[in-house]
């Protein structure tokens, strides 16, 4: 089962699965803890359907003196950005199911990019929803740190990376902080 439908089939139906029941929130390990430094962006995003809450990342993120972005996406061609974020702050729906800052926000460049996934493995690669825009933004913010957000069960074995694809630096699930 190597081509990317299928696996995303799979991943999303585990993920699925795993949320119907009671499950732990995504951990805070010290290590994402220690990568964080007052005034530092670091991007989340809302979680759609089954993705894993990014919200304890969030609020570490806070507690550092960091400040909030969520992406902003226009349609599937267009780069998504990143806008200033305060929780609680109105969202409006956009593209996809995708609940997102209004298109009037300010633009910033992220430090830390929390990624919601599909499926990851052990080398850090990682399957997105097949959009490419997380795959644009990294390359548009190559010195941000990449930090896949997902549960255990999305792991699986030795995805094939297309040679856009960019590694993530960690992925943080309910269980562990998973580093190359």
């Amino acid at each position: 089962m190597s081509d990317k439908i299928s696996l995303r089939a799979t991943a999303r139906l585990a993920r699925a699965t795993f949320v119907a029941a009671p499950h732990p929130p995504i951990r805070v390990d010290a290590r994402f803890v220690a990568l964080l430094t007052p005034g530092m962006i670091v991007a989340s995003y809302v979680p759609i359907g089954s993705e894993a809450d990014p919200a304890p990342l969030e609020q570490a993120a806070l507690a550092a003196g960091c400040t909030l972005a969520l992406p902003h996406v226009v349609d599937r061609a267009t780069p998504l950005s990143f806008l200033r974020w305060t929780p609680g702050s109105g969202l409006q729906n956009g593209p996809f199911g995708l609940r997102q800052p209004a298109h009037d926000g300010v633009p910033v460049a992220p430090d830390v990019v929390l990624t919601p996934l599909v499926a990851f493995d052990g080398a850090l690669n990682r399957l997105g929803q097949g959009a490419g825009h997380y795959d644009r933004a990294f390359a548009a913010f190559p010195g941000a740190l990449r930090i896949g957000v997902a549960w255990s069960v999305q792991r699986i074995d030795g995805l094939t990376a297309d040679p856009w694809d960019v590694p993530l630096h960690a992925v943080a699930t309910e269980q562990e902080w998973i580093t190359a």
